[in-house]
């Protein structure tokens, strides 16, 4: 669109308001504090949700190792910690009965980690940062990413007042240009701008492996007393996932009545029937859950999508006037499936590199670089190292995934190979004929009886998401071919977003231009900002672009 935008000039650019931004930002105004000679740069900081924190979802059980560096006295400045780990327990699970660990893996040793509600911490970072007297503008989303000469240059933001048509209504706000110095992508899992990065900078991924996603599916539940105690951890691996499949679940006792349940289900299935959401909701059926939720209540609910490919699949971390930190980054540990401490370390780095440029008034790939070299010699990268091949060993199944995770525990994380994947996940689902040929069955889901009191329908789900959107605007999920939905993916596929979708945005109606036919209608409205369908559509012709800022989830004790 053809319109005249207004420009804004920063030094420093953060997108995010998650671990990893907050931290930059915390990092860098205490830094400049302590150093002579250089002054406070402008810095602006955004994030598209309705208010800092509404966005952030994780598990949680949080490793202090990150924030305890970022914020020394993070206890005594009221760190909203719901509860101390206290146990932890691990379970293969088969549809009626289970099998306990007799010991702790490693991998889910919590010993000395904190149970936490993300949206509730990045909360509370973000007063940190406001308190040292730094602004943070919420519900200011970026579109696009400029670059210029190769260059960085800044972002633009989301038009603001048009119609689904993408004409402008009488409220019509262009989006503004901001350019800065420096900008740092934080914007989490499979951020828009940082997509933007990679295609229009390939250095960013040349020679990395593909990310590689699961998709966590989440519910907080209060529970009758007497079910479960504060800072009791239980994770699952097995049912009801099937060998082929990568995934499993958590329960963290928040207090003695709260509780964060959820199941995490890999995108790299060959099912086409591939229902993240649907098997959470069939694991809570087990008798294990059942007789911690069953005659609670559902209080919240929201699923993201989490990259565990490790450390072969993290990009070039800068460029030209450009920084990645955090889950925008890949920076997540794959077997604990922890990244908030990765994320506040990459912050704390990239706060040190862009002091760096301030002193040399040098923004370029050159100054910057030294994030690049701080990372590869920090405790990030040596855990992210000893992880590096865990994914890539349950490639085999489960059962094979176990035997390589006791095999890189004795080997410093190469196990009997160092495998690097060169799919994406949307190129190992089957087509309908394939999955039958393969598994000598077609590809279905199981029955499944929603009473939407303990079982949860998505639509149902999502209301307790708070997830919210102006209906009358362009759509943020964009079919570059509808015939391909509605014909072609029909026939071979059996439309997969119809099922790993979380939030019911896509369905297929019956279409009035052709009798006996359907075709693929969406309702952004639900989008609750997981990416899965970015990231899982086999023909890779849904795309997900950022909508009017202040839209999205409204997270509570997420």
């Amino acid at each position: 669109m053809d319109v005249e935008r207004e420009i804004l000039e920063t030094d420093v650019l953060i997108v995010g308001c998650g671990p990893a931004g907050l931290a930059t930002a915390y990092k860098l105004a205490t830094l400049i504090e302590a150093t002579d000679g250089v002054e406070m740069p402008e810095v602006l900081i955004m994030d598209k949700a309705s208010y800092a924190g509404g966005h952030a979802l994780s598990g949680a059980v949080m490793d202090p190792r990150g924030l305890a560096e970022l914020i020394g006295d993070f206890k005594e400045k009221g760190a909203p910690l719901e509860a101390s780990v206290t146990s932890d327990e691990m379970y293969i699970l088969r549809e009626k009965g289970s099998f306990k660990f007799p010991f702790t893996p490693p991998s889910v040793n919590n010993h000395g980690n904190y149970i936490v509600s993300l949206n509730k911490l990045t909360a509370w970072m973000s007063e940190q940062v406001e308190a040292l007297g730094l602004d943070i503008f919420a519900g200011l989303a970026g579109f696009d990413l400029l670059i210029e000469d190769g260059r960085v240059a800044g972002v633009q933001t989301v038009d603001m007042g048009l119609d689904k048509e993408g004409n402008p209504k009488s409220n019509f706000e262009p989006g503004s240009i901001i350019k800065a110095k420096v900008t740092v992508l934080a914007e989490g899992v499979h951020g828009s701008l940082a997509r933007f990065a990679r295609e229009k900078i390939p250095a960013l991924s040349a020679g990395r492996m593909p990310q590689t996603y699961l998709t966590g599916v989440k519910e907080v539940w209060e529970v009758p007393e007497g079910r479960v105690k504060a800072g009791q951890v239980i994770h699952t691996i097995g049912w009801p996932m099937p060998n082929c499949e990568y995934g499993g679940s958590w329960t963290y006792a928040m207090s003695d009545r709260i509780v964060s349940v959820g199941f995490a289900v890999g995108l790299d299935s060959p099912d086409p029937t591939n229902d993240p959401h649907h098997k959470f909701q069939r694991f809570k059926s087990h008798p294990i859950i059942r007789r911690i939720l069953q005659g609670g209540t559902m209080l919240h609910y929201g699923a993201k999508t989490m990259p565990v490919a490790g450390l072969h699949a993290v990009p070039q971390l800068y460029g030209d006037g450009l920084l990645m930190c955090g889950d925008s980054a890949g920076l997540l540990n794959p077997q604990r499936l922890k990244g908030i401490h990765l994320a506040i370390k990459s912050g704390i780095m990239a706060a040190e590199t862009i002091v760096d440029g301030l002193k040399a008034d040098d923004f370029s790939a050159t100054i910057l670089s030294g994030y690049q070299r701080r990372f590869e010699s920090s405790w990030v990268h040596k855990e992210l190292f000893k992880t590096r091949n865990f994914h890539a060993g349950f490639k085999g199944g489960l059962y094979s995934g176990l035997f390589h995770g006791v095999a890189q525990m004795l080997t410093g994380g190469k196990g009997l190979f160092n495998r690097r994947s060169h799919k994406q996940d949307h190129e190992y689902v089957l087509t309908k004929t394939e999955f039958a040929g393969k598994f000598g069955h077609e590809a279905k889901k199981s029955e499944l009886t929603f009473d939407n009191e303990y079982l949860f329908d998505k639509l149902t789900d999502v209301y307790k998401s708070g997830t919210q959107h102006e209906e009358e605007q362009p759509a943020h999920l964009v079919i570059t071919d509808p015939d391909i939905c509605n014909d072609q993916c029909t026939r071979e596929y059996g439309n997969p977003c119809l099922y790993f979708c979380p939030a019911q945005v896509y369905e297929m109606v019956d279409d009035p231009d052709r009798p006996g036919q359907e075709k693929l209608q969406l309702t952004p409205s639900n989008c609750i900002h997981c990416k899965t369908c970015d990231i899982a559509d086999p023909y890779q012709v849904i795309r997900w672009v950022t909508p009017q800022g202040g839209e999205g989830p409204n997270y509570t004790n997420m």
